[in-house]
């Protein structure tokens, strides 16, 4: 509760339906990709891309290299989200030829699409006869 107040003037000024109503403003704009705002940061990610690093090693390395700067650092999963969401447009369709795995759609671990027939063999002879 005292993070809230604070973040919304203080004691003293602090109103709960305009903390309410700017909760509500918030959460409904889209917030913009990190790497569509900061165009030097999508430069580079690009280029290591290119050089076939994967998302995961990307952002290990923007983490030692700027220790200090916080604005150079992203998540391995922006760095995908960018990738696959075409709505985005940040990153060229391109550079998904550079990433390890070949797939064009990137799904959760947790996807049932595959889960019944993992596991399986594949015109399997019953051996009850």
């Amino acid at each position: 509760m005292s993070r809230e107040v604070a973040r919304h003037g203080g004691r003293p000024a602090y109103r709960a339906t305009e903390a309410d109503s700017k909760a509500r403003e918030s959460t409904l704009l889209p917030k913009s990709c990190l790497l569509a705002i900061h165009v030097r940061l999508q430069k580079i990610v690009a280029s290591k891309l290119i050089l076939d690093w994967s998302p995961e090693q990307i952002s290990g390395w923007l983490k030692t290299q700027y220790p200090c700067d916080e604005s150079m650092r992203v998540s391995h999963e922006t760095i995908y989200r960018s990738l696959f969401i075409q709505a985005r447009g940040v990153l060229k369709k391109e550079l998904l030829g550079h990433l390890r795995s070949k797939r064009r759609i990137r799904r959760s671990r947790h996807s049932r699409i595959f889960r019944d027939s993992r596991g399986q063999i594949a015109d399997a002879v019953s051996v009850a006869n």
